[in-house]
């Protein structure tokens, strides 16, 4: 079952079930898919988006929430860091597991050989090949060092 279609089954059983916060959450997660589609048929895409674009989009919207709830706790604002700690566990529902350490460094290996990697220069290729294949799997802000200190080897 597509993405998009599993939110719009939560969507359902959530106001079922009258949870009102993850109703909530859901309901924000396909916001953002819509918004996406309106952004991708003005560049000419008929068809919306596909499953890794809505990766990418749950993904982003982890990393705003982690960021939040970080600073609602430097803030002493404890309720509303737990209110985006609830967020992120119903948007993770949608993401595939996350690799750990030992599984991203042997990925990070396989896009190297993949493409030929040998230089800093193949940087963009290496992390296109991941970010291909790993969408919601890895975070690629922290995978970027570890591609360029390896390149730089």
């Amino acid at each position: 079952m597509e993405l998009r279609a599993k939110v719009n089954a939560a969507v359902k059983q959530a106001m079922k079930d009258k949870a009102q916060d993850r109703l909530s959450t859901l309901r924000l997660i396909n916001a953002a898919i819509k918004d996406r589609d309106i952004a991708v048929r003005g560049e000419g895409n008929e068809t919306g988006v596909d499953d890794t674009e809505v990766l990418a989009i749950l993904g982003k919207m982890v990393k705003q929430r982690r960021e939040s709830a970080k600073s609602y706790e430097e803030a002493g604002r404890l309720d509303l860091a737990e209110r985006e700690t609830a967020e992120i566990e119903v948007i993770e529902e949608f993401l595939p597991r996350a690799l750990n350490d030992k599984e991203v460094a042997k990925a990070i290996d396989a896009a190297m050989a993949e493409v030929g990697a040998e230089s800093i220069r193949d940087m963009g290729r290496v992390m296109g090949v991941l970010k291909s294949k790993y969408t919601g799997q890895m975070d690629f802000g922290s995978v970027g060092p570890r591609v360029k200190d390896r390149l730089s080897a």
